[in-house]
Formats: structure tokens, sequence, C-alpha cells
């Protein structure tokens, strides 16, 4: 005689129940699976198209720089390779031109700049940050609010005022106006704001002087941010050329910038293409190699500066 198990009333109505909504969320779920790869491959093909456009220039100017100038003179439509690569437009670049003097001003004006403006920054960003003084909050926000002014009521103040100290074609007038900034120091003072308080308390227990917490506390501890003001400035100086454009007229203190343009006017870029492609090339890398060594830091140091707590 066979048994028969007893079912508690409403288990089936339950298990059934359970069966349905179980049946009706697995196609959800499937539908999003299917729908992973296609966004992902929608998303890497925007992304290759990106990096087309932004990288297409930097391989013509590769390109063109190793052309030979019959070549590209003769190139109706613009070929997108060559089979004969060529390096004497970077002797020409050399020797058609003082570019290695346009090289060592901007060596100059980049490391005297950027060392004084690093010595200006640190000190102006601890004192907001650390020393208590009065009106120090006024005097922040009207720090602040010179970011509102345009820059080019700025340059035409520094250049009204570097005139009239007959700083022009001198190095002193090139670096002068660029020793602060009111944006590294904003950033850099950020940073020292969360370090806490309780050490600085705990270092001046201990007879530590404000110059030596400074240095032996807040600057390890603020290290990334530091590279980066460092690498923006350095990028900054390297690429200025409205500044120095307008405070030299003497060829004997041109930057890279300006002398890339003197080239382009009374050189030869406007008619050997490739040897100006090649002067642009020795320019441009320093720059680029500068990036992809410490681009990490900068995005660690920018977003350290972005976050609170």
């Amino acid at each position: 005689m066979s048994k028969t198990k007893h079912v508690p009333a409403g288990t089936g109505n339950a298990a059934s129940a359970a069966t349905s909504r179980a049946g009706r969320a697995f196609p959800v779920r499937a539908r999003t699976l299917n729908h992973k790869p296609v966004s992902r491959a929608l998303t890497y093909t925007l992304l290759a198209l990106w990096a087309i456009m932004v990288l297409f220039p930097f391989y013509w100017m590769l390109l063109s720089s190793v052309k030979s100038y019959g070549a590209y003179s003769s190139e109706y439509v613009p070929a997108f390779f060559t089979l004969s690569p060529t390096f004497e437009n970077y002797r020409s670049a050399f020797t058609a031109v003082p570019l290695g003097k346009y090289l060592l001003n901007t060596l100059v004006f980049t490391a005297v700049t950027t060392s004084v403006m690093l010595i200006v920054t640190i000190f102006a960003a601890f004192a907001f940050a650390r020393l208590d003084f009065r009106g120090k909050n006024l005097v922040f926000t009207f720090f602040l609010a010179l970011m509102m002014l345009p820059n080019e009521l700025v340059i035409v103040t520094n250049f009204v005022t570097v005139t009239q100290l007959d700083l022009r074609n001198t190095f002193t007038g090139l670096i002068l106006p660029s020793v602060a900034s009111v944006f590294y120091i904003y950033l850099l003072k950020e940073n020292f704001a969360q370090i806490p308080d309780s050490l600085y308390y705990a270092a001046k227990v201990d007879g530590t002087s404000d110059l030596k917490y400074l240095f032996k506390v807040m600057l390890p501890i603020c290290k990334p941010t530091i590279i980066t003001i460092v690498i923006l400035k350095v990028i900054e100086c390297w690429n200025s050329f409205v500044w120095p454009r307008l405070i030299t007229d003497d060829a004997s203190f041109f930057l890279v910038s300006n002398g890339i343009q003197e080239i382009r006017e009374n050189g030869f870029g406007r008619e050997n293409i490739p040897a100006m492609m090649a002067a642009v090339v020795v320019i441009s890398v320093p720059l680029i190699v500068l990036f992809l060594i410490f681009r990490k830091k900068i995005i660690e140091g920018v977003l350290r500066g972005g976050m609170k707590g």
C-alpha cells in the first residue's frame, strides 16, 4: 500500500509563484547580459575613434618630419606613410636656425621659474592652511578673486610694469610675472588643510618649529600634489608664448615657442615644411616623455586636491 506525502496547504501555490517569478526574472537578466557585449563594443569603438582623432596630428607631424623636401613637395595627394625616411630635416632644424639656443633659453626659463614658483606656493599655502592671523579668510577670498580677472588684463598690467622697470629682453622680465600662481596655491592649501590638526599640535608639544613641521611632515604627505604642481608648471613654461612674445624682441632671449614662430615667419618654415615639423618634434618630445612618465602622479595629485576628509 503506497504512502502519500502530505503537502501543507498553500505550499503548491507558493512554489508556483516562485517559479513564475524566477521565469519572469531570468529573461530580464538574460537581456541585460546580452546588452553588455554590445555596450562594451560601442564604448571601445568610440574610444578608438577619439584616440585616432587625438593622436593623428602627432603622427602626421612625425611622418612629415622624416619626409624629404622633394618627396613632400611632389605629393599632390598626401601619403600616410613613407618608404624612404630621412633625418636630414632634423639637421636642418639645428643648423639653419639657432634651435639649440632656443632650447637652452627655455630650459633656463623653465627651471628658474618653476623653482621660484614652488617656493612661493609652498610658503603661501602653508600660511593660509596652518597659520592664524587677523583677516586670513578675507585675504584668501580676495586672493581667489584674482582668478576671475581676465588674463589679457593681467598681461597688459605686467607689460607696462616690466617696461617701466626697463626689464624687457631680460630673463628677469620673462620670469618675474610667472613666479606666483593663485591656482597652485589654492590646490596645495587644500592639501595642507586635509592634514589632521592633531599632528600639528603634537609637533608643537615636542618643540617642533613651524618650518621644521612644514618640511618634515606636511611636504612628505603632500608629495604627489607637489609633483603635480611642478609638472604642470613645467608644461606651462615650456608652452609659454604670449608673454615671451610681448616682452622679447631680441632673438638671443627667444624661447622655443617664439623660435618656432620666427622660423615660420622669417626662416625656412614657409617653404621647408618637413624641417619645420622636425623642429616641432624636437620641441614636443620632452613634454610628451615627461607626461608619460608622471601621468599617474598628475592624476593622483589633482584627485587628492579635490577630496575632503
